[in-house]
């Protein structure tokens, strides 16, 4: 045989054993990771915690592609198993699927089986194995997800897992959450070297959250040397910043109840501090704009649903237009009769107020009423450690709104003009022309169409029922005479102050003591000033 031709048959059959031995390698590798999974999914139907916690493992390391949904049925008590044959299920309605594969058994029914326990211990496995499955998946919101619990779990047999994740991943906000999970991780891994857990110490203190200092603070009472020296001054650093965010979380807190509180008492501060009518009847237009609001979104629900979404919108102007002649109809019938004598007007105007309560019962009946939030109000956001919901951000934005509106109603119109010459000389005013009643008319529908709108923005934070009213005005009252009677710059200055003060008072003496101080407060504080923060001349003051 030539030398070329036995050349070739070599070559040939050393190919042709190298592909057999890949072949037989690659069969033996199957079968020895389907008995590695048969392992792994045996171990659950064992009844023993320590059995399911180490199938948990080995599961996740398994590559099998029921894995997920083995372990989501697990966190969700859907996980069963056949006593006699051993065989693992996922429990779905009133059907039973192969856990191995996902196929439906017509043969075995939900309630013959018997469900895998869990325990404390099994939890944290699952939830390691479940960051681990999914550190890879295409879902941003999966990864996050994954990473966190990863971060909790600690498990040093996702790390892999973990690096390899961090290797592909692109997303900023996903990588720092990667990174925080690996430093958690190398943290508590007795056997990492000293200048990794010191590079993982100053990782969590970047993070600067509360669960980091928990870790830190866990690794500082059980290590020693450069390692607890490092975690105990970043858990002291953590900690500073905590309480420096917590002080402005605070801050952030009393601008928004002082905002609610400003929308409440500006239009009192019109009624009130400017025609000096003690108005006991302005809760019950901040209700009225409330219901108002509920009717807008009612109707739009019904007939227009695509509007739902910007049904506030329609339903500021709504309620504005209806307090405000509501509020011009009680000052011709009622308070035009009233005017200079305080106690009558206090009296009248509270009998007022139960007639609307119950007027709105009847036509609502007494329970609360659904007022939805639009999607632009929903959700809330992070800023450094400050936690922001976008409803009250809206409402903050939406009194200084108003606030500002009505600045300029007052300073850039005639009316306003008007309603000031009658406010500082109320018979001047009258001898150079001006009709004071129709003044005091729109002065007071005004009053109460901001307080109608003030209802609007109530109905996002608040229950929307016929006692709406009855919240926010001993509020409003403190607002107004702490501010100055009749100075709208005063009642902006008092709200915000006052929802500060309350918030920071709340967590040491709680949210009724801390009222009750602030009235006792404001009432030693009128003693001095009676006039409040801001004095201004008015027919309140004169009389």
């Amino acid at each position: 045989m030539p030398t070329t031709t036995r050349l070739r048959i070599d070559c040939g059959a050393a190919l042709l054993a190298v592909l057999v031995s890949i072949i037989f390698s690659i069969l033996c590798s199957s079968y020895a990771r389907a008995d590695e999974v048969d392992d792994a999914l045996a171990r659950f139907t064992t009844d023993k915690f320590a059995d399911t916690e180490k199938g948990i493992g080995d599961l996740a390391a398994s590559g099998l592609g029921t894995a997920s949904d083995i372990l989501d049925a697990l966190a969700n008590n859907r996980l069963a198993y056949d006593t006699e044959t051993r065989t693992l299920y996922i429990l779905k309605g009133d059907k039973a699927l192969l856990a191995r594969t996902g196929e439906a058994s017509a043969e075995m029914e939900a309630d013959s089986l018997k469900k895998v326990r869990l325990n404390n211990a099994v939890r944290r496995a699952m939830e390691a194995a479940q960051g681990s499955l999914t550190l890879m998946s295409p879902d941003p919101a999966r990864r996050l997800a994954s990473a966190e619990a990863v971060f909790k779990s600690r498990d040093p047999a996702a790390l892999e897992a973990l690096d390899a994740a961090l290797a592909k991943e692109t997303d900023s906000r996903i990588k720092l959450a990667f990174q925080n999970a690996r430093a958690a991780i190398v943290l508590f891994d007795a056997s990492s070297e000293e200048s990794a857990r010191i590079a993982a110490i100053e990782t969590l203190k970047t993070r600067g959250d509360r669960d980091a200092m928990s870790l830190l603070t866990n690794v500082a009472n059980s290590s020693d040397g450069a390692v607890k020296t490092q975690a105990v001054a970043a858990a002291a650093a953590i900690q500073s910043r905590l309480a420096l965010w917590n002080n402005v979380q605070n801050i952030w807190y009393g601008l928004s109840l002082g905002s609610v509180l400003l929308l409440a008492a500006i239009g009192l501060a019109i009624t009130f501090g400017v025609m000096g009518v003690i108005n006991m009847a302005h809760g019950e237009m901040v209700m009225l704009g409330a219901y108002t609001t509920f009717v807008v979104q009612e109707v739009m629900r019904t007939k227009f649903p695509a509007l739902l979404d910007y049904s506030l919108l329609f339903a500021v102007p709504l309620a504005f237009v209806f307090t405000g002649l509501v509020g011009i109809l009680i000052e011709r019938v009622i308070i035009r009769f009233l005017y200079g004598r305080p106690l009558e007007t206090l009296l009248a105007t509270f009998g007022l107020s139960l007639i609307l309560q119950q007027l709105v019962r009847t036509i609502f009946g007494a329970n609360n009423r659904e007022v939805g939030a639009p999607s632009f109000m929903a959700g809330s956001f992070d800023f450094g450690g400050l936690a922001i919901t976008s409803g009250r951000l809206w409402i903050i934005v939406f009194a200084l709104l108003v606030f500002a509106t009505l600045q300029l109603v007052l300073r850039a119109t005639s009316f306003g003009l008007r309603m000031r010459a009658v406010t500082q000389n109320r018979r001047m005013a009258s001898a150079m022309g001006i009709d004071t009643n129709r003044i005091d008319a729109l002065a007071f529908g005004l009053g109460s169409g901001i307080a109608g709108m003030a209802g609007v923005a109530l109905s996002q934070i608040d229950n929307v029922s016929p006692n709406l009213g009855q919240s926010y005005i001993i509020d409003s009252f403190m607002v107004v005479v702490f501010g100055g009677v009749g100075n709208l710059w005063g009642t902006l200055v008092a709200a915000l102050s006052l929802g500060v003060a309350n918030k920071f008072l709340e967590p040491f003496i709680g949210a009724v003591l801390g009222k009750i101080v602030l009235l006792v407060f404001i009432i030693l504080f009128i003693q001095k000033r009676p006039r409040g923060l801001f004095a201004l001349k008015g027919r309140a003051v004169e009389a």
